[in-house]
């Protein structure tokens, strides 16, 4: 879901600042599972308020991004 207009859309970097954003502020829903994989419930996730942590998470989106970006193009 996008929460301003100038993301609104699907390209892929329209798309990645909604991930990105999303990711950053928290309160992302999953699954979870056990190590048996039985389901365990719902869980969310947390703000990321370190750097280094933020750092790190648009590092991997980037390139994640990147690599999605190639492949769209092959």
């Amino acid at each position: 879901m996008s929460n301003r207009a100038a993301d609104k859309g699907n390209d892929i970097w329209k798309t990645f600042n909604r991930i990105q954003e999303n990711l950053i502020k928290g309160n992302v829903r999953y699954d979870r599972y056990n190590e048996a994989g039985r389901y365990q419930g719902r869980g969310r996730t947390r703000e990321v308020k370190s750097i280094d942590g933020n750092l790190k998470l648009n590092q991997a989106l980037w390139t994640l991004a990147e690599e999605m970006a190639k492949l769209k193009t092959a």
